[in-house]
Formats: C-alpha cells, structure tokens, sequence
C-alpha cells in the first residue's frame, strides 16, 4: 500500500480567539482574526458567457473556471497551481486500482446541506455517467463506493498517475439538492440536455452564486461559512460577459467594471498607458490549432471523398498559413508559434518535435498537385467570435491565406454557445480549437480526449473521426504507465506522429492578457483560470 502525506487544514472559524467570542457574541458569524476585512464588489467581463452551470455538461475550461467560483473540488491548485488538499483532506492507494479519500468534515453547502461521502458518490457516478459531457476528465475512473460518513474509494480501470490532476477540475455537488430538482443525471450542451443545474448552482466554494441572468451577469455573493480561510477583501464578485472588445474596453475606461479578460491585444498600449488602470500580461498553457474533418466526406462537400484523409492535403494547408504573420499583426508579437498540441511548460512537450512547416505557397500547390487537387478544393471552416483572442480575425486571414492555393473556403463564425455544441456533434469540417491540457496540465489530456479514437471511454473531444490504431495503443499505455519517464517517452511518440501526418495544424500559444483597474489585486495563472477568492480591492 502507497501512503500519500496526510493533509489537515483547521477552519479560520477555530483560529477565532475566546475573547474575539465574547467581544462578538451577539453575531450570527464569526470572521477569522486574521482575515481581511471585507470591502466591495470585484467587477470582471469577459468576451463570452458560461456556457452552462452544470459542471458535467461541457468541457470548456472558462465555463469551468466561473464555476469554480462557487464549486470546490477533492484537490485544487494553490497559487503556484500545485495541488493541494480540498474538500479531501488526505488519500490513499489501497491497491492499483483502487484510491480511499478522507473528507473534510463539518463543510456545508450553499443552501445550508452538510457535505458527505453520499455527495461525492452522487457526484462521481454522475460525471461518468454516459450522459455527462465532460466525462472524458476522469476517464480512469469506473466506480465509487462509500465507506463510511466521510471516506470514499475510487475504483479505476488500472494503474493511473494522474488521478489527483483530474480531480482537481471535478466539481462536488450536493445529493440532496440533486434529488430535490432531478438533477442526479448530468446536464449535456453538446445533446441539449438541459437540467436544474444548467441554470442554477448549490456548491461549497468560496462564493454563492446569488443570481444568473444567461448572456448578462452572474452575481457571486461571499460564502460566509466557507470552510477555508478567505485571502480575498470582497463581499460580492459580478461576471459580466460583454462580447464586443470596444464595448468591453469602453466598460473598463469608464469604470463600470474592474477587470476585463481577456483584454484585446490591439488595446494593450493604450489601457497600460491610461491612469488608474494597468495590464498584466504573462504566457499561457492554451494552444490554439484547427482540427479536421476525418469522415468519407466534408460537409462543404457531400458525396465527394474527403480529400483531408490524404496527408499531403493536410500539409499542404499548414504550409499555406502564414503562422509568423498571423504573429505579428493578429496577436501583436505576444503569441508564441508552436507546431506541437502542448505548450513547452506542459508534461509531454519535445522541442525537436515543436518545429511548424514552413510557409510556403508553391510547396502547398505541389502537395495538393500530388494528391489529385491541382485546383483546390472547397471546405468549411469554423471559428468562434467570442472565445479564443482574434479568434475571428485569424480565421478570415487564414480563408484568405487558403484562397491562394485554390482551397474555398466556406467561413462561418459564432457565439461559442452554439459553436462548441456544433463542434461536439461532428457537424464542421476545419475548426478552431483551444486546449490548455486541462484539467490535469499533462500532455496525456490531448492524447486521451483528442488524438485516441472516440470509443466512449477516449476520444470525448475528437467527433470528426481521427482514428490512429499507433495513437490508440498509446493512449492505453500511457494511462497505466507509473515509470515516468516511459510514459513520457509515449506522449512524445504520439505528438511526432500528429506532427508527420499533419493530424492537426497547431497555430499559437495565445497570451493571458488582463486589463484592471490598479485597485485591483489578483494574482494571474497561465491556466487563464480567474480566481476571485485570491482577490484584493481597494477602496
């Protein structure tokens, strides 16, 4: 049996002072000594909306941050994004495929349930369900059993490494609250199953979600009772999603919000160099490539045989981009171009593989020549508007980009509320894409949940068909592999081989850039994740 370190974090409610109770026995609650004293309201936009509050019915990782406003998982990441314990306070392995967890006691959820080992089996046999959206983040796992008020075993499928990784972005919620509204199946955007859930949301985080109004607001009210001692100064946290980049820098120059997220890139100079307001800007995990359509056909082209099922088709399109360009004038030199699905600080990245194809007009007409497509051919491609930075504009320069090869192209562009769930139905051809090795910062979430064919188990991210029996055998490996170095080695074979086939056509590691005003405090992750409860306000 492996013991992991046995963590106890006491509630700042114990710090209290006996004096500090007599002094304030009249109050209903009782603050920590030591905790700031609470100020105002933090107010943050952003271009898109949540896309749903249930956390089993998507997988796009800003959804899943708002929610982590109101959500606490078994283990979380601290401020140097190390885990750490949570709503678990120790753990386990009691044998290979099988993890116990000790869980924090005297926890209370929003609406006043006590949280138990009844909530994460609920939660658990909810996010593997076969309903749930987002269930390829905890692949590994097949079961959950309770074994008393507050300890529970995960069962898994094998040996897995990375099971604190995942767990870090899987949110507990209440059974009770679950039965109360007949939400105990999970909410899926990509099928339209909309639950209570969707629309409401009883957690054990660090604020309340007090109202939700869908492509407006979401009000967080602070969750006095919150179990952990509170870093931030604030009474009330107000998202805002505001999908106009002037609209949203016009709401942070005139100071009806704090902090915009991401600020736009061609604004950076000019809100960095305005008084009272500041831009932080550091490197991201996220990168951002365009995933192809594997099928028979393209939906641009139906009763045509796919010509992206040939390589020299695939490569072709990534020579015919102009990736330094695309740096230069889209993302204002503050992009990195990669040519790999990882970022260089991501578990799996290899530098002699993260070299692009050169761009090169005549090599792409060749390529295509010699695939049978000396005139091009007509496909779609996707993008969202609201999403990813520039996210629109790189999709118009890249449909230009393709013109000059003969490829037409056929641009549609959308809100990610109706773009992911298109996505996730297989309906587009070539697509813009995001993807931060979330949740467990490890190369093995691109190759379980993209590259791996989709099965039901792997592949929840990869709808359009890819299907590589060497990718596959790989994925299988490297889940159960505890020999880091080898399961290292697996990662890096199956990155050479979505590079030489061309499988996807990586673009950029897009920055995080954030707009504030200088009132503000918060720290900045490279997982894009907003984390109010680390936030300090000024009055």
């Amino acid at each position: 049996m492996q013991n992991f370190p046995t963590y106890a974090y006491k509630s700042g409610r114990a710090r209290v002072k006996t004096y500090m109770k007599t002094l304030l026995a009249g109050l209903a609650v009782l603050a920590p000594l030591s905790a700031p004293a609470f100020a105002e309201t933090l107010r943050w936009a952003a271009s898109g909306d949540v896309i749903s509050y249930d956390p089993n019915a998507q997988v796009d990782s800003f959804t899943q941050s708002v929610q982590h406003i109101v959500f606490d998982p078994l283990v979380r990441r601290n401020k140097e994004l190390k885990l750490e314990p949570a709503l678990a306070t120790s753990w386990e392995i009691i044998e290979p495929t099988r993890w116990r967890f000790k869980l924090r006691e005297g926890v209370t959820f929003h609406e006043g349930q006590p949280f138990n080992a009844d909530d994460v089996v609920a939660t658990i046999e909810r996010q593997i369900d076969p309903g749930a959206r987002n269930r390829e983040n905890l692949s590994a796992v097949t079961g959950v059993e309770k074994v008393d008020d507050h300890t529970v075993d995960l069962i898994l499928r094998g040996p897995y490494p990375l099971l604190l990784n995942d767990l870090a972005a899987i949110y507990i919620l209440s059974k009770p609250w679950m039965e109360e509204h007949d939400a105990l199946k999970p909410g899926n955007t990509a099928t339209g199953v909309v639950t209570y859930a969707s629309n409401h949301a009883n957690g054990t985080g660090a604020f309340k979600l007090k109202s939700y109004e869908p492509d407006s607001r979401s009000v967080f009210e602070v969750n006095k009772d919150w179990w952990d001692k509170p870093e931030h100064n604030l009474t009330e946290v107000e998202f805002r999603p505001i999908a106009s980049d002037a609209t949203r820098v016009a709401a942070l120059l005139s100071g009806e919000v704090d902090m915009v997220v991401p600020v736009p890139l061609q604004d950076v100079d000019r809100i960095a160099a305005t008084d009272g307001l500041k831009v932080v800007e550091n490197p991201s995990l996220r990168t951002i490539m365009l995933a192809l359509n594997f099928k028979k056909e393209l939906h641009a082209a139906p009763g045509v045989a796919n010509p992206m099922l040939d390589v020299k088709v695939r490569q072709a399109l990534w020579h015919a981009i102009d990736l330094n360009t695309i740096q230069k004038r889209l993302m204002r030199g503050k992009s990195r171009v990669a040519a790999m699905l990882v970022a260089p600080a991501v578990t799996g990245h290899d530098e002699a593989i993260d070299v692009p194809l050169d761009y090169d007009i005549d090599k792409a007409k060749a390529l295509l020549a010699e695939a049978g497509y000396p005139d091009g051919f007509k496909t779609g491609l996707s993008c969202s508007n609201d999403r990813y930075i520039a996210d629109e504009q790189i999709c118009l320069a890249i449909s230009s980009m393709w013109a000059k090869i003969g490829v037409q192209v056929d641009l549609s562009v959308e809100s990610k509320t109706t773009y992911f769930p298109r996505m996730d139905n297989g309906e587009l051809d070539v697509y813009m894409l995001g993807w931060a090795s979330l949740p467990p910062m490890d190369g093995f979430s691109v190759l379980q949940a993209l590259l791996a064919t989709n099965d039901g188990t792997y592949g929840g991210s990869n709808p359009n068909g890819l299907s590589d029996p060497r990718i596959d055998a790989l994925a299988r490996s490297a889940a159960i592999e505890l020999d880091e170095a080898k399961r290292v080695d697996m990662l890096k074979e199956a990155f050479r081989i979505t590079h030489d086939e061309a499988l996807f056509i990586p673009l950029h590691q897009q920055p995080v850039a954030w707009a504030m005003s200088d009132k503000v405090d918060i720290p900045q992750f490279p997982d894009e994740y907003v984390r109010p409860w680390f936030a300090q306000v000024k009055k």
